[in-house]
């Protein structure tokens, strides 16, 4: 494995660590690419993350603060009516865990705030450090005898029968490759350059609070988003700490403060935490693709040029599930591989020239489009 940088450098190390069911923004925009069938089977498979990465954390010993609950928050009858058809079909998957639906001010047993008209509990959902994921992860796969070189940018990648990577302190041949830069392509490969762009999310850490303030915000010492087409995300860390994120929900820019940025959106959920400080802000890239669905497959031409890309911000629980189909489609092929794969890549152009215009009108449709399928 070749890391430009450092593991943990891009999206894994710095996102929210929420784990969420689900996989893409919305499965009604690749129905028209797999069928009434096919859309069933992917939601089928949509809520495996949690159980993936549970199972991992168990059987390699990591250190990942994994927490239960997770609360998805609506602000108006539109959203109640939603989350009550995602409890049905949260519920139809046999879940083992608690899922509820609940509104007014039977809110307040999972969040306290009044910002909220309902909400829909999710107890097999959480949330993870993420970062303390993906390290643990990298000495699980370590110990089955892989070879991972941080500071390895490549530079150049040569196809064939066997594929040569350069990068400036050596080369490597193989038999299979698998692009797995999404944000950080760096149009190194122009068939896959062509079919994402990069946005930007952000998030702030408050300073450590009080063990009843912590009680006071989550009873449930949950993770928590709304269902607006660009979500409010927030979560409490085992510090007791509060990590809220976000991203820019119309014009595609990067605020020039982050922390008052996202402040600001804080105390829209949070009033009382006015006197709080701050400790810490960031941000940083994520690859969207134009049906906001992840993409795998391989090169056109290239069968042993594999791909994954463009989470669309929902990476940390997707991708284990992807991945692991991905796998599949890598070792010896399989039918879940072949249908996800099928989900086609729209080609977004003219996004190296006009990156922040398409954006803006991108989530300006998007949240548009919320109040036809409520989630405004």
């Amino acid at each position: 494995m070749l890391e430009g940088r450092y593991l943990g450098f891009g999206g894994t190390g710095r996102n929210g660590g929420q784990i969420m069911a689900g996989i893409g923004h919305d499965l009604e925009k690749i129905r028209k690419d797999v069928g009434e069938d096919g859309l069933r089977r992917i939601f089928e498979i949509s809520d495996m993350g949690a159980d993936i990465i549970k199972d991992r954390i168990r059987k390699y010993d990591i250190d990942a603060d994994f927490q239960h609950g997770y609360g998805y928050m609506g602000f108006n009858a539109r959203q109640a009516k939603t989350l009550r058809a995602w409890e049905k079909e949260f519920k139809s998957l046999g879940s083992r865990h608690e899922i509820r639906y609940l509104e007014g001010a039977d809110v307040r047993q999972i969040i306290g705030t009044d910002a909220y008209h309902c909400g829909l509990l999710h107890m097999g959902g959480g949330h993870v450090h993420s970062l303390n994921l993906l390290l643990g992860e990298a000495r699980a796969l370590a110990s089955h005898g892989a070879q991972i070189f941080e500071y390895s940018p490549a530079l150049e990648v040569r196809y064939g029968d066997r594929i040569t990577v350069r990068t400036g302190k050596g080369s490597v041949r193989a038999a299979k490759l698998l692009w797995a830069c999404d944000s950080f392509l760096n149009r190194l490969e122009p068939e896959l350059h062509r079919t994402t762009i990069n946005t930007y999310a952000f998030q702030l850490m408050t300073e450590p609070l009080s063990e009843e303030l912590i009680r006071r915000i989550s009873p449930i010492r949950g993770a928590y988003s709304d269902i607006r087409p660009i979500i409010d995300y927030y979560r409490v860390t085992n510090e007791n700490r509060l990590l809220f994120g976000a991203a820019t929900p119309f014009v595609e820019h990067i605020p020039l403060d982050l922390k008052a940025w996202n402040r600001r959106l804080m105390l829209k959920i949070f009033p009382y935490l006015a006197d709080v400080k701050i400790d810490l802000a960031w941000g940083g890239p994520m690859a969207c693709s134009p049906n906001l669905f992840p993409q795998i497959g391989t090169l056109p031409g290239r069968p042993n040029a594999f791909f994954v890309q463009g989470y669309s911000g929902f990476g940390v629980t997707p991708s284990h599930i992807i991945c692991k189909v991905l796998a599949e489609g890598m070792h010896e092929g399989s039918d879940r591989y072949e249908l996800i794969r099928s989900v086609r890549r729209i080609r977004v152009v003219g996004k190296d020239h006009f990156r922040p215009v398409l954006l803006t009108a991108g989530k300006t449709w998007h949240q548009i489009s919320g109040y036809w399928n409520g989630r405004r």
